[in-house]
């Protein structure tokens, strides 16, 4: 497994304490706890290419396609997103978007040119159970046509993240720094939507020490490692890798009180665990 490959899965890590990080921020609205935890990427994002020495204008001008890719996805993404929340049941949304890891290891040996096995695809397939099994232990499942703008916003999320993951690897010549610059047009984008849409609402001491966490990994680094990994790492791998994401979040709430310890959780762990082996197996005949 090549250094890429381990930040991809460091994303992914990252990105299983989203749900912890935002039990301490629920009282924000949304678009504003997405505009504030995208300034604090910004920052981050800002300070980072300047210790790379990246001339980010100039990065930007030399690479259009990676800039746009970049922020019409991390904006799409959480757009939808939000839409799935607001018009399904979170179980429902949670099921459909994600389908993205699968959709990842299927269109990175139909369009990204990756090598892709059936062993690859078996392991995405289970690990797609466990994450199902894991996140229907949270509550019933709808599945009412009543939510149908839900469930479409939802599987756009799905599409919308496998296709940027697998597209971005056209990309490689872009330096990360870039994201940094996408993380500012989100920002900015979900200001100007909270002050529409939104009342806002002072965030505590004990918000704001979310709201810097939430920024600083899962709504952040997350995505410069997840550039990195997209651009030279395993896709295929990765994308089996990825459903570890819903159940170490489970794991973590569990740990901090905030979920119960059920068979759900147990079984999930063995079925992504599995998938993931049958990828990691597929990694040793794929050169």
């Amino acid at each position: 497994m090549n250094a890429a490959t381990l930040a991809g899965c460091a994303a992914i890590l990252l990105w299983s304490t989203l749900a912890l990080l935002s039990a301490g921020a629920t009282r924000i609205p949304p678009l504003q706890l997405l505009a504030l935890c995208f300034a604090v990427a910004s920052v981050l994002g800002l300070a980072y290419a300047a210790l790379r020495r990246v001339n980010l204008l100039r990065a930007a001008r030399a690479h259009r396609g990676a800039l746009l890719l970049t922020t019409a996805a991390l904006g799409a993404f959480h757009f939808f997103y939000f839409v799935a929340l607001a018009n399904a049941p979170v179980v429902d949304a949670s099921l459909i978007a994600y389908l993205w890891p699968v959709l990842i290891v299927v269109f990175a040996g139909a369009f990204g040119g990756a090598r892709v096995t059936r062993w690859h695809l078996a392991g995405a397939a289970l690990g797609l159970v466990g994450a199902w099994v894991v996140i229907a232990s949270r509550g019933a499942l709808a599945a009412s046509p009543r939510y149908l703008l839900g469930y479409a916003a939802a599987l756009a999320c799905a599409f919308i993240w496998s296709g940027y993951s697998v597209a971005n690897r056209r990309h490689a010549g872009a330096p990360t720094a870039l994201v940094a610059l996408a993380c500012v047009a989100v920002t900015l984008a979900a200001s100007a939507a909270h002050v529409m849409f939104e009342t806002t609402v002072q965030p505590s001491g004990r918000e704001w020490q979310a709201i810097l966490l939430l920024g600083s990994g899962p709504v952040g680094a997350a995505f410069f490692l997840w550039d990195h990994g997209t651009k030279r790492g395993r896709l295929a791998l990765l994308g089996a890798f990825a459903y570890a994401a819903p159940v170490l979040s489970t794991v973590f709430l569990i740990a901090a009180g905030d979920a119960a310890a059920t068979w759900h959780v147990i079984a999930g762990c063995l079925l992504v665990a599995g998938g993931a082996a049958l990828a990691a197996r597929a990694e040793r005949g794929v050169g």
